[in-house]
């Protein structure tokens, strides 16, 4: 009898490594003909190395990894607790993965005639490692390197188009409030490990609620009572970097600067994938390292209402702008700012009752957001392959020359409004009624009124395409392969989630629970 192969527990981050991996190769073919980039290989390469690492995380999902024993094959540690595999990692490493692999279908019409494919691709590859190693992170450390391996190639990704002007322009701009983030995160990093003695989310967790963990005990114990007032402030910067990385008000200004001017494929990356990993460690680093009840008792601050207040404050502010917008692309750059403040209920939830369901609806909706909002971008992205312009006018009448790319577009729209029987709509109930078993009812009413809106300007743009009549005449418009797969996947799984949303809704409620019980 064969006995089963024992991995070793480094294996658990398969996900990652086979993105960074790919990385590697994509660089060895673009290297071999560094002047004549096989495009059909390296966009290629790129998709079936992310399709790879979506197959190995669904297989460690139903294998059990990642859920406490004897359920399942238990949470992995990783380097001392730096990083950890839990259902929590694994599910958002899905994501990274689903949103890489449209992407890299996507670009390969996109980007024909663009120089620098191989750097365009390996810095996407890149990019998602960074993302799914964010994942995984368990320690204040690993959050900012992994943090900033998902944001270095990003800038460049959103500046790759160096022949124009407004993707240079987006691409500094993005650089430089980045930065001017990153610095206020590892700042307020430096303060909490100023003030508890230990960086692991875990460690300061005891610190913060007085437990004596081993770690403290061996030369980091501090009297954390005594700091209260610079743990506070390093709690409020961590806060104000991942409002950056999330794009939630009132930093969110750099978002509609940075998806008008990138690549669209490189917008729908940034908006959807690069989001999702955000809210990952704003989930991890906040429910794991500072409770709630004891962190509001030591400092006074009560960062699940800081939550609340941003998630109102992010989905009224980002649905009012998009509502104003004439350019598609902004439009749908400030529609993530307010699809921001929906996944912020999450948090928002975790102090006031009914933690699971809340976070849980969170996590699901951003399932569910990977494959409508990219959707929605990589439509802008066919519409800049034709050379539509972008303005509502502009996409007047689309929908009876490129009828099943208007159809496909529909979905997002509807999806992404809330309207039933499409995937955003029972994500968007679920945060509503997780909202109304937490008693935050305010929250609850914004969340309907700001759907409400959302319909208006989404319904504008399905209105162009089937019922305006054309301002200019495109001529015939072409059927690019990759890009129409991409957008016919994404409609599809928009479409199908809702009645396959039962195990969905189960992996993001064990993740939630998960998460708020280590």
């Amino acid at each position: 009898m064969i006995e089963p192969v024992q991995l070793p527990d480094a294996a658990a981050l398969g996900p990652a490594l086979v993105l960074g991996l790919t990385a590697l190769i994509v660089f060895v073919f673009d290297s071999v003909r560094p002047h004549e980039p096989d495009r059909g290989l390296l966009a290629g390469t790129t998709a079936t190395g992310s399709l790879l690492a979506l197959g190995v995380g669904v297989w460690y999902m139903i294998a059990g990894v990642g859920v406490p024993e004897p359920d399942g094959a238990g949470v992995i540690s990783l380097f001392d607790g730096q990083l950890v595999v839990d259902q929590l990692a694994l599910f958002f490493m899905l994501v990274t993965a689903i949103v890489t692999a449209l992407v890299a279908i996507a670009s390969y019409d996109y980007m024909d005639g663009h120089a620098h494919q191989g750097e365009y691709y390996s810095l996407v590859l890149l990019a998602a490692t960074g993302m799914a190693t964010m994942a995984a992170a368990n320690s204040l450390v690993t959050v900012f390197l992994a943090l900033e391996l998902a944001s270095l190639p990003s800038y460049a990704l959103v500046a790759i188009l160096k022949d124009n002007r407004g993707s240079v322009e987006a691409g500094l701009k993005y650089f430089l409030l980045g930065a001017l983030s990153s610095a206020i995160f590892v700042y307020g990093i430096s303060l909490v490990y100023g003030a508890t003695g230990v960086l692991q989310l875990d460690l300061v967790a005891e610190a913060i609620t007085g437990e004596t963990g081993q770690h403290v005990l061996t030369g980091n114990a501090h009297d954390v009572a005594g700091h209260d007032g610079l743990l506070g402030v390093g709690i409020v910067l961590l806060l104000v970097g991942i409002a950056f990385k999330t794009a939630s008000v009132p930093l969110h200004f750099w978002a509609p600067e940075a998806y008008e001017g990138a690549p669209a494929p490189i917008a729908a990356f940034l908006s959807s994938a690069s989001k999702a990993a955000g809210f990952v460690i704003a989930i991890r680093v906040f429910t794991t390292a500072f409770p709630v009840e004891a962190t509001a008792g030591l400092v006074g601050f009560d960062w699940s209402v800081a939550f609340a207040v941003l998630a109102v404050a992010t989905m009224t502010i980002g649905n009012f702008a998009a509502a104003v917008q004439e350019n598609v692309k902004r439009m749908l750059a400030y529609s993530s700012v307010g699809h921001a403040g929906y996944a912020l209920i999450g948090l928002a939830g975790v102090g006031a009752g009914a933690n699971e369901l809340v976070l849980g609806a969170a996590l699901m909706h951003l399932f569910v957001y990977a494959f409508m909002n990219t959707g929605a971008f990589l439509f802008v992205a066919l519409a800049e392959y034709w050379g539509v312009g972008r303005t509502f006018a502009d996409y007047n009448g689309l929908g009876r020359r490129a009828p099943i790319a208007c159809v496909a577009l529909t979905v997002f729209m509807f999806s992404l409004a809330g309207i039933p029987p499409l995937g955003g709509f029972l994500s968007k109930y679920l945060l509503f009624w997780g909202s109304l078993q937490a008693g935050m009812l305010f929250v609850a009413g914004a969340l309907v009124v700001n759907s409400a809106l959302s319909l208006y300007y989404y319904s504008r743009l399905v209105k162009a395409v089937w019922f305006e009549e054309p301002v200019t005449d495109h001529g015939s418009l072409a059927q690019p392969v990759g890009l129409y797969a991409a957008l016919i996947a994404a409609a599809v799984m928009t479409v199908v989630v809702l009645p396959g949303f039962g195990p969905i809704a189960d992996s993001a409620l064990d993740a939630a629970t998960a998460v708020l019980t280590s």
